[in-house]
């Protein structure tokens, strides 16, 4: 009679010569750990007559979520509703991003391709991968910004297999995307400003600048990195709608700070349409064409900052539009700095106002740079 599978017996079970040994689970009727020689324990649940289902392996798939998924796997056997899985993880990948090129734009498929590499499940059977497997690739992530981004990615990916009929609902469903939400109350102290613009200008091109115009500007990460300098009419700034994360054609203000900065930038950078092009032509096989080494050049600044507390660069676009509410400038002007079309003046109001905000933006621009001024200037 099968004895219950515990974490000491699984890590103590003897390895196969050759082939392959499997020890069954005697609390969860079905459930096995089989056992290879190179050292893979991975989590199987007969679901027919020499039918096996895998779940994962341990353990990167506990015990107790195995035994979970195992008796979910034999209930939708018994109502009828249970799905062997069929293609690979890879394949329905692949189908995904192909399906994503036909409706998304470029730089969000982009986005795509990238975040999906953090889950390496390769050739597994796309209806084995559990929740608490892809958890554990997520806790691999190091950046609470990329680790959140990740989420998003593989749960549109599995909501979209599900659509598709590869799978019958999606794994993800009920995760939460804690990391995210975390990041999203988090505003720089004004003394944490000072220091992270203050140290931006004076920083050597091009991270330096880029952390600056963020900064000074509240504008999307990815919208600063593309900015070509025919985008720039001496005191503004306008965003294409190919551009622009939501499509839509953004033109704002720039005060004397923001105009300092462009003016910084060594005669010898400015040969590039762009005013942050790529170091190199190629990454990893793929062209480039603006500034992506993110990672790096953040980790390297953060290092020159001695009172700042963990942030990722949207902070300073949510500590720029709390700012300008501390300074008393309307909701409605700020969301137009922002480029936000769900706020105040959306849906059917946004189809009839057409009014540009162009003046009481730049009076904002001002009161920010003053307020950034003074900042500046205070204290040592």
């Amino acid at each position: 009679m099968p004895k219950n599978l515990t974490d000491i017996a699984i890590k103590r079970f003897p390895l196969p010569e050759s082939g392959t040994v499997t020890h069954w689970d005697g609390s969860c009727k079905g459930l096995g750990i089989r056992l290879s020689p190179g050292g893979a324990r991975t989590f199987i649940v007969l679901v027919n007559s020499g039918k096996r289902h895998k779940i994962g392996r341990y353990p990167a798939i506990k015990l107790k979520d195995a035994r979970t998924e195992a008796r979910r796997i034999l209930s939708e056997k018994t109502l009828g509703t249970y799905q062997a899985p069929s293609v690979s993880f890879n394949t329905a990948k692949d189908k995904w991003l192909k399906a994503c090129e036909e409706k998304n734009r470029p730089r969000t498929v982009n986005d795509y391709k990238r975040l999906i590499k953090h889950f390496p499940f390769g050739a597994q059977k796309i209806g084995t991968i559990t929740k608490a497997a892809v958890v554990h690739e997520l806790e691999k992530i190091d950046a609470p910004s990329e680790r959140a981004h990740a989420l998003v990615a593989v749960k549109v990916f599995f909501s979209w297999c599900a659509g598709q009929g590869l799978i019958n609902m999606s794994p993800l469903t009920a995760l939460k995307a804690t990391t995210r939400s975390q990041s999203r109350n988090r505003v720089l102290t004004p003394d944490e400003l000072k220091e992270v613009l203050g140290k931006a200008l004076s920083t050597a091109y091009p991270y330096g600048h880029i952390v600056a115009l963020l900064a000074l500007t509240g504008q999307r990460r990815g919208e600063i990195a593309s900015l070509k300098w025919e985008y720039v009419e001496h005191d503004t700034i306008t965003i294409p709608s190919d551009i622009a994360k939501n499509g839509v054609e953004h033109r704002f203000p720039i005060g004397m700070l923001a105009r300092r900065v462009l003016e910084s930038i060594p005669p010898e950078c400015k040969q590039s349409e762009f005013i942050f092009p790529a170091s190199r032509d190629h990454v990893r096989g793929k062209e480039t064409s603006v500034f992506n080494g993110w990672g790096k050049a953040k980790k390297a600044f953060d290092e020159t900052l001695e009172n700042v507390n963990p942030y990722t660069l949207h902070d300073l676009r949510r500590t720029f539009s709390s700012t300008l509410a501390m300074l008393g400038v309307p909701i409605h002007i700020t969301e137009k700095h922002l480029n936000h079309v769900s706020g105040q003046v959306s849906g059917i109001a946004a189809v009839y106002n057409r009014y540009d905000y162009q003046a009481e933006m730049r009076e904002a621009t001002d009161a920010y740079n003053n307020y950034l001024l003074k900042l500046l200037e205070s204290g040592p």
